[in-house]
Order: C-alpha cells, then sequence, then structure tokens
C-alpha cells in the first residue's frame, strides 16, 4: 500500500535522490544551491508543499506544488513536480500523490488544481484518466535576452 505524507526534515536525503533523477528524467541541470533553496522552501513556506509516496517504508516518489493567487478564484493549486522512481512506477504511487494533492488543495480552499506536461510524456495515460485534457491550450513562456537570466530562480 501507498503511504503519503508531507517532507520532513528527516527526508532530506531521500528527496535529494528522487529530485536528481526527476531532473536527469528530463535533462535538467541546476546548481547545488537550487536543490538546498528548494528544499528550504519545501519545509519553510506554507504556501509551497512536498510531499513523499512510500512503499514498505522506502521513499519512491515526490511531488511538489504551491497554491497561489488567482484573479477569478480564491486561489489555485499548481502541482509543480511529480516524479516516481522508474522501478515502482505503474503501481498507484502517481495516483495516490496527485489524488493527496487534491485533497489538500480542497482542504486549503482551492477550488482549482492544475499541471502541465510535455505533449509526449509516458504519464500523459494517467494524466487522462485523473484530470481534464485542455485541447488546444499553448504554453508560452518569456524568452530572454541572451545572458539574462531569471533573478532569484
Amino acid at each position: 500500500m501507498v503511504e503519503i505524507d508531507f517532507l520532513t526534515e528527516s527526508d532530506r536525503e531521500q528527496w535529494y535522490a528522487l529530485a536528481r533523477g526527476k531532473d536527469a528524467y528530463f535533462n535538467v541541470e541546476r546548481p547545488e544551491a537550487s536543490y538546498e533553496r528548494t528544499w528550504r522552501r519545501l519545509l519553510d513556506d506554507e504556501r509551497i508543499r512536498g510531499i513523499a509516496a512510500r512503499l514498505d517504508g522506502t521513499m519512491v516518489g515526490i511531488a511538489h506544488y504551491l497554491f497561489h493567487a488567482s484573479v477569478w478564484y480564491s486561489e489555485k493549486c499548481y502541482l509543480a513536480d511529480l516524479f516516481v522512481d522508474p522501478e515502482v512506477r505503474r503501481q498507484g504511487v502517481a495516483t495516490a500523490m496527485i489524488e493527496f494533492v487534491a485533497q489538500d488543495a480542497e482542504k486549503s480552499g482551492s477550488p482549482a488544481l492544475y499541471w502541465n506536461t510535455l505533449e509526449d510524456a509516458p504519464a500523459r495515460a494517467l494524466y487522462d484518466k485523473v484530470g481534464t485534457f485542455h485541447e488546444g491550450l499553448v504554453l508560452y513562456t518569456y524568452r530572454r535576452a541572451p545572458g539574462r537570466g531569471a533573478a532569484g530562480s
């Protein structure tokens, strides 16, 4: 059975391994300081949350989400990251984490939970079961001039 709970200080090393695994899977490189900053936010910022999924006591999945203001709603909940160890995929871990986040969002008064993913992501099979696909929705991100990164990222 999958057990889901909020991250605690004792989860640090296992979280680092899974966070790095997520980044390797998506071919993302981050400086070490980004992991430390994100870890602190997950534990210290009341609007940013992290959860761990465990099978037989071993952490096998992580999810990060945040609550933010919305123009038309009181607030929304954005599922920013969801990663399950490849060795235990297709055992209900990701579904359990999404359901946990949805319940937490509802308890927190957030009427909307949303996320995005890559068009060819294998996880879309699950997302099509638990979410509503918005065909035609196009995501844009601002293109900065070369050499100008986002401050404080």
